[in-house]
């Protein structure tokens, strides 16, 4: 079989996970399925230079130094502010206050400022705790790790299918508690409002027919566009989705809205899934999806197209619901200061955490790779 081919705009996005957004080589190997061979020969390509890398590296130290000392003593005002009412409560609470508040800080100085002695603090922090408590604390901090690794999006089901795969004995409800007690919940974001189905006009048929459900890769492909705004304007994003495992299989980011927007977006699905047989790929019907290029694409590759009806987007959910997720979880919680930083978080979102990493109901709580992994497993095993 031959190797995988990747766009020039995904090695670029690959390397900025490690440049600029601090990732391992090793870790981004392994979530975008990328030899680290690749990765450093990739690096050498499109990385920064060493001059202006180290210049980049010493003005954050410099700006990380000077934000340490800006929350350092920004703490210790809100500290004080805090140190009235404390001080009117009972040690024990008092202590309390303080263990939670004792990272980065002096404990000799906020025993000082709440008016206990450090002897005193540290036996009620050695004090052993019940069975109970203890099973409470690793419980919840298995809870607050998971739900941090998912960017702080998923709700107590995924997190129970989480503790599970990890091995731990508990019920759904204690979950949903324990969640609830930390304050952790699922990112809700905005529904879209609903649209009325306009008069019908088939361009090519619907082959797909609300078939979201695909019995093995590379039979059913969707793809559609969305836009994200940024202070420099729109970044237009086309995706295309493998309806067997929801897996974003090809993507393309630009300035606006051309006919290569979604060829690019496709041509990479093509050149990562090389499929043998036919493939249906569905699409509305956007003037993108009706060009000479676009259908002269589709036949070249042997890939059969299928469209929406006009103004129907309950015809290609599938895409649709994708760019909610995109949206609710990534997207409305960040203001972006440009184009080429909506494009490295995205990137992040679609193969460092969605496709890798995000659980999904239609899958068996496994994420898109994990899916076609199990897949392949039992195709092996017959």
């Amino acid at each position: 079989m031959s190797s995988k081919r990747y766009p020039e705009e995904f090695k670029i996005e690959a390397v900025k996970q490690i440049t600029e957004r601090g990732y391992p080589v090793s870790e981004v190997s392994k979530r975008l399925d990328v030899t680290t061979h690749s990765l450093y020969a990739w690096l050498k390509k499109y990385g920064p230079d060493k001059d202006s890398h180290q210049a980049k590296a010493d003005e954050q130290a410099e700006l990380k130094r000077l934000r340490k000392e800006l929350a350092r003593v920004t703490e210790e005002r809100d500290l004080l502010k805090k140190a009235g009412g404390i001080l009117r409560k009972r040690v024990r609470l008092r202590y309390a206050f303080i263990r939670q508040n004792a990272k980065g800080q002096s404990i000799r100085r906020l025993c000082e400022l709440f008016n206990v002695h450090p002897s005193g603090y540290y036996a009620w922090l050695n004090k052993p705790i019940s069975t109970s408590q203890k099973r409470n604390q690793r419980q919840t901090g298995l809870i607050k790790q998971f739900w941090l690794e998912s960017g702080g999006i998923y709700g107590y089901r995924k997190i129970f299918a989480d503790m599970l795969e990890h091995g731990e004995s508990i019920g759904i409800n204690r979950v949903h508690k324990l969640m609830h007690d930390s304050g952790l919940k699922a990112q809700v974001g905005y529904r879209k409002p609903r649209q009325k189905s306009g008069t019908e006009n088939i361009v090519v048929p619907n082959r797909l027919n609300r078939e979201f459900n695909s019995p093995a890769p590379n039979q059913s492909w969707a793809t559609d566009i969305t836009y994200i705004r940024t202070h420099e304007g729109w970044l237009y994003l086309a995706v295309v989705v493998d309806l067997f495992s929801r897996r974003i299989i090809g993507w393309s980011m630009q300035s606006r809205i051309t006919k290569d927007l979604v060829l690019d977006a496709l041509l990479m699905a093509v050149w990562k899934r090389s499929p043998k047989d036919k493939v249906i790929v569905h699409s509305d019907q956007g003037s993108q999806y009706t060009s000479y290029d676009w259908n002269h694409f589709l036949k070249f590759h042997n890939l059969e197209g299928s469209m929406s009806r006009r103004g129907n987007c309950h015809d290609n959910a599938v895409a649709e619901s994708f760019f909610q997720l995109l949206k609710r979880e990534r997207i409305k919680r960040k203001i972006y200061k440009n184009r080429d930083e909506a494009r490295q978080d995205i990137f992040d979102y679609i193969e460092m955490f969605y496709n890798p990493k995000r659980r999904h109901s239609s899958n068996n709580q496994l994420s898109p790779v994990e899916y076609e992994k199990q897949y392949e497993m039992r195709l092996k095993s017959v």
